[in-house]
């Protein structure tokens, strides 16, 4: 595949006013399959690296996801924005993730389970035999765990240290389990992610967290939804989130430059 028809191909996914240029370096490296330059917005693959066309659109997809992430950071900070193409937060993912779905549903690229059975075989085993039946199991231990509350209080014996010291289980985690099965989730979508959609208090928020997941959404992506949410709710935009952070950093600065004065003070009479 030509670099241009890449190009051509993430523009279509998802449109750019920065200009960026994609290069095959002919490489093999065993250290990464691509980079993204900041600087120059430069999307580099070693397409070595690939057996197929899809394997090359999903590295170049992950870069691309950089250089949007970058170019939002330009147009919010200017000139003095500094994007750093190493950092994959879960903001970084969720963007990614929606990008590739793009990409295969315009036929770009494709997760092809199907072409392998023995794959799609042991894939329907995983979730019906350990996703789901573990998130059951799961939901079955919360409510033997409050009954256990129940039977402590009124023994007159101390819950956490029966937690502690019979069951020897992690209080949060004991926490979490209770959560689970405290209200209904399904447990189709496996216990970590049922831990994420208990932990949301509204009904009807709960079960849209949870058709997101049923409808196939990453983990990542479902937080990031959940953040900005979350954030809209506050009505804090970027922007004023990075003053903030600017002005705590600020702050962090002073007293480390006012505790330095003093080292300095104390190496000198010394």
């Amino acid at each position: 595949m030509e670099n241009a028809r890449i190009k051509e191909i993430l523009m279509d996914i998802a449109p750019t006013e920065l200009d960026f240029t994609v290069t095959q370096t002919g490489k093999e490296s065993k250290r990464v399959n691509g980079l993204y330059s900041p600087d120059t917005h430069e999307i580099l693959l070693h397409n070595k690296n690939f057996k197929t066309d899809n394997q090359l659109i999903y590295t170049a997809v992950h870069e691309y996801t950089h250089h949007l992430n970058a170019e939002n950071l330009l147009n919010t900070l200017g000139v003095a924005a500094v994007y750093n193409a190493k950092v994959h937060n879960q903001a970084f993912w969720a963007r990614f993730n929606e990008l590739i779905t793009i990409a295969e549903e315009k036929g770009y690229y494709k997760l092809s389970i199907e072409e392998s059975p023995e794959l799609a075989e042991i894939t329907e085993k995983i979730k019906k035999e350990y996703l789901a039946e573990n998130g059951r199991l799961m939901q079955e231990f919360g409510k033997l765990l409050m009954k256990a509350h129940e039977l402590c209080e009124a023994a007159n014996i101390r819950y956490e240290d029966y937690i502690d010291r019979v069951l020897c289980l992690p209080r949060n985690s004991a926490k979490e389990i209770q959560k689970v099965a405290a209200v209904p989730v399904n447990p189709a979508i496996g216990f970590d992610n049922m831990k994420l959609v208990a932990s949301v208090h509204k009904k009807d928020e709960r079960a849209e967290v949870e058709k997101e997941f049923l409808d196939g959404k990453s983990p990542v992506g479902v937080r990031e939804m959940m953040r900005q949410k979350a954030m809209a709710a506050k009505s804090i935009d970027p922007k004023q989130k990075l003053e903030r952070e600017k002005s705590r950093l600020e702050k962090t600065i002073q007293q480390l430059s006012k505790r330095l004065e003093l080292v300095e003070e104390s190496l000198a009479n010394l």
